[in-house]
């Protein structure tokens, strides 16, 4: 069984668009995205700087778009996707991405909703001087509670031994001067403390926008950020995409439920690369594959042929729990 799965700000390089460009039509449909969220992604995608790409504004639209841009290269629609996967899920943001995919929103909502949310969240993380460290190794009952005692929360929780803090600088700044045992701090390049408390006002935000949607239901069963739980209902995953802005993600719980579906094959789209490295650690021996470039396009086609179909051995969620 194949999954296809959606990355989340931190994935963006710069540059990482420019060679999508060269393809018939993607830089047309660029130029639309561009229009809907109010901002150039052309240019953001292909010479805007790492600084640049750091704003939460301007990285999180960049991220859904492209992220919409590289799948319909290779799969141009829900029905698609439901031809090849068995499931899909995107991390933070791209959760976004994942339910656009698979028809739980129009393109045009999640390119709204995303707009929305970069810049509500944005605005969010300049009431507080916060920020991210990704804690790599050291035992896991060790690093929850060198979080605790510094008032950190653990807002990803993304498996093979990587956790991510946030919080106040200071408090990360502690962190990073006293790691828990055999452990390393990294200083993740984004702008807040996001998936915690501090973004509970992007909340609202949302809440107020997504009263006004009316979504579909997903053609293929998404893997929730909050618990891994697979929901096809469009309500319940526009209810779970405004509440996990200040909820932490559980990427390890997504991974376990592909596993517990049987995958086989895994699919990362772009900007594709980081949570590929995650399944390397996690689905041990399952195929994996981050479309990078144009250039993954034929070797994508061919995991889909190898693992592509339907295989379900757990029933979606189709009402709010």
């Amino acid at each position: 069984m194949l999954v296809l799965v959606f990355p989340g700000q931190g994935s963006q390089t710069p540059g990482f668009l420019a060679p999508w460009l060269e393809l018939p039509g993607v830089a047309d449909r660029l130029r639309w995205a561009s229009a809907v969220v109010g901002d150039d992604l052309l240019a953001h995608g292909t010479v805007s700087d790492a600084d640049t790409l750091r704003d939460t504004a301007v990285a999180q639209p960049l991220i859904v778009a492209a992220g919409l841009l590289g799948l319909r290269e290779l799969l141009a629609s829900p029905a698609e996707v439901a031809g090849a996967a068995g499931a899909v899920a995107g991390h933070s943001v791209g959760e976004l991405t994942a339910a656009a995919a698979v028809g739980a929103l129009t393109p045009e909502q999640a390119l709204v909703l995303v707009r929305e949310r970069g810049r509500a969240m944005a605005t969010a993380a300049a009431a507080t001087p916060t920020g991210m460290s990704a804690v790599l190794g050291g035992d896991p009952d060790e690093v929850a509670a060198a979080l605790a005692a510094h008032g950190l929360t653990a807002a990803n929780a993304n498996g093979g031994g990587q956790v991510v803090a946030a919080g106040t600088v200071e408090a990360l700044a502690a962190l990073a001067a006293a790691p828990p045992a055999k452990a390393r701090v990294v200083p993740l390049q984004v702008a807040g403390a996001f998936h915690t408390t501090h973004m509970q006002p992007a909340v609202g935000t949302l809440e107020a926008l997504a009263a006004g949607l009316e979504p579909g239901t997903a053609a293929v069963p998404l893997a929730a950020n909050a618990d891994g739980e697979l929901v096809s209902d469009g309500a319940e995953v526009l209810r779970r995409l405004v509440a996990q802005v200040s909820r932490p993600v559980r990427w390890d719980l997504c991974q376990e439920a592909f596993a517990r579906l049987g995958v086989t094959g895994l699919v990362e789209v772009p900007p594709a690369g980081t949570l590929t490295n995650l399944a390397k650690r996690s689905l041990k021996g399952v195929d994996v594959l981050a479309l990078k470039t144009p250039d993954d396009l034929e070797r994508a086609r061919t995991m889909i042929a190898e693992h592509g179909g339907v295989v379900r051995t757990t029933t979606p969620v189709e009402v709010g729990r």
